[in-house]
This record gives structure tokens, C-alpha cells and sequence, in this order.
């Protein structure tokens, strides 16, 4: 479905908005602005990570954003991000998208004389800071939230099992989210050229840095997180196995003497013995305390 927001004779600059695009919603805006079917193709096609591409008349970029609502155990591009398509020059700029994207409706909405919609370009600055705002958003209240709360699961809590998977998919997002991120450098890059640079280009190249040093902080932690976590679960495995070896080694001796007076030859003279029932129980608590006596001095118990 295609809108129109803004008018080139009041405003300076037209402003078309497609929603949930088809080939045919190109027809008339491809002759018009000259639109190259190479960018239409990647318009329509999904997955496609953040970039920006120049043409003869025009940029092509795509944006991608953090979604408002994604399940748990999300990790993929298409579940955990929201993609904006922007072909844009002086003269005019189109958004293509799928579903209502908070911060793009907030711009729709807009008084037209706001800063943020003076031009074309300030329009797609205003774009590509409010999409990167959506990942420093996520990290601040979700994130790291989510982050401490694992943490106090590994280092307080008896029973770890079951968070192993969540923090597996919060690694995952993280290093979902640090790939698009890695590819948002071009197009900050791009606006921060010295002949396009102001105040709002700063900002951005701001949020930018901000953003990528949160998220590189945080995939850090969670990755220390699970080096922790997994050296934990080998010290509680040492630990029983040390217990066990302790037990074992105890009943080790007992069990030979048991053992050999358990056999039923006719000729053990020891079987003759009056008080040879006493003898071995003493014989198998003076073997108990000298084991005691031994683990002790070396410091295994």
C-alpha cells in the first residue's frame, strides 16, 4: 500500500510510504525517480542486513531495527529485527516496510516543521538514529537485565540446568544484533563525510559508537558467563567425583577382608578362631581409622 506523507511543492521534497510491498506499488514511482530494478528486487526480498548502495539518481539503503515483541528463544534475523527499505535523493525519499514500525509511524506523525523533516536527508538520518536507538534501548532494559539475572542463577542458585538454554539464545541475540551492527558502520560513515557532517550526523555517529561498545561489553560478560558457568558445573562434577573416590577408597580394604573370610575353603584355620568374628571387626575399624588418618595428613578430607 502506498502513502503519501509529504509534497515536493510544500515541503520541498516528496515522502512516499509503502506498506507491505508488491511489485506493483513500484509501477508509477519507478519511472518517476528512475529506480533501478537491481534495488526494487532487494526491496522485496527478505533477509537482507543493513547496507547502503549508491545509484545515478538516488541511495539505496536498508535499515533493520530491534522489534518491539520477540519470543525468548528468538535468533533469528526475521524474528528479532525489523527491516526499512529507503531509496531517497534531494528531490524525494520512499520507506518500504513490512507491519507498523513504532518509530517510523512517530515520524509519519509529525508536525512538517519539524528539524527532523526539513529535508530528505535529515529525514533518513532521523531514520537510521532512531533505528539504532531501538538496540541501545534493548540492551539497557532487557539485556542486561536479563544478564544479571543469569548471573545470580550461576553463582547463587543449586539448580542451574534449566537456564543453560535461555542464555544460550541470549548469546545467540547478542551476536545476531553485533553482526547488524558491524554492517550499520557504512552507512554511519557515509553520513559522518565531512561535506554532509552536523550536529544530527554527530549524534548519530554518537549512538553508533555508544551502541556497538554496549553490545561488544555485554556478548564479553555473557560469554565470561558461560566460561564460569561451565567451570562451576566441572568443580561440582570434581567434587562428587572426589567423594565418591574418598567412599570407594575406605571400602576398598574392608571389602578384600570380607572378602577372603567370605570364601568357603575347609582348611582356613582362621574359621577355628573363638574370637576371630571380633578380630576382623577390629582388624576393618583400625584399616578405617589409618585411612582417616592418612586422608587427613595429606589435606583430602
Amino acid at each position: 500500500m502506498v502513502k503519501q506523507i509529504l509534497q515536493k511543492e510544500l515541503h520541498g521534497y516528496d515522502w512516499y510510504d509503502i506498506t507491505d510491498p508488491i511489485l506493483a506499488d513500484f509501477d508509477g514511482l519507478k519511472e518517476k525517480y528512475q529506480l533501478n530494478d537491481a534495488s526494487i528486487k532487494d526491496c522485496l526480498e527478505i533477509g537482507h542486513l543493513p547496507k547502503i548502495e549508491e545509484f545515478e539518481h538516488y541511495h539505496f539503503l536498508i535499515i533493520r531495527s530491534i522489534a518491539d515483541n520477540f519470543p525468548e528463544t528468538s535468533d533469528t534475523l526475521m524474528d528479532l529485527t525489523l527491516r526499512i527499505s529507503i531509496f531517497y535523493d534531494e528531490d524525494f525519499i520512499l520507506t518500504v516496510h513490512r507491519g507498523d514500525i513504532n518509530f517510523l509511524n512517530e515520524l509519519i506523525d509529525m508536525d512538517t516543521t519539524n528539524k527532523k523533516l526539513k529535508s530528505s536527508k535529515s529525514l533518513v538520518n532521523s531514520l537510521v538514529s532512531a533505528s539504532l536507538k531501538t538496540f541501545e534501548k534493548l540492551i539497557i532494559d532487557v539485556l542486561s537485565e536479563k544478564l544479571d539475572d543469569y548471573e545470580e542463577i550461576v553463582f547463587l542458585h543449586n539448580r542451574r540446568k534449566p537456564f543453560l538454554r535461555r542464555l544460550y539464545y541470549l548469546k545467540r541475540q547478542i551476536d545476531l544484533i553485533r553482526i547488524v551492527l558491524t554492517l550499520y558502520k557504512d552507512i554511519v560513515d557515509y553520513f559522518h563525510m565531512p561535506e554532509y557532517r552536523n550536529i544530527y550526523t554527530q549524534d548519530l555517529r554518537d549512538i553508533y559508537a555508544r551502541t556497538s561498545t554496549l553490545y561488544r561489553n555485554i556478548a564479553e560478560n555473557t560469554a565470561q558467563l558461560l566460561s564460569v558457568y561451565f567451570n562451576i558445573e566441572s568443580n561440582h562434577t570434581n567434587e562428587i567425583m572426589r567423594t565418591l573416590t574418598i567412599i570407594s577408597v575406605f571400602f576398598m580394604p574392608l571389602t578384600f577382608i570380607v572378602g577372603v573370610y567370605g570364601m568357603n575353603f575347609e582348611f582356613m584355620p582362621e574359621l577355628g578362631w573363638k574370637h576371630g568374628y571380633l578380630f576382623v571387626w577390629i582388624a576393618m575399624a583400625v584399616v578405617s581409622i589409618g585411612i582417616y588418618i592418612w586422608f587427613k595428613r595429606k589435606r583430602w578430607l
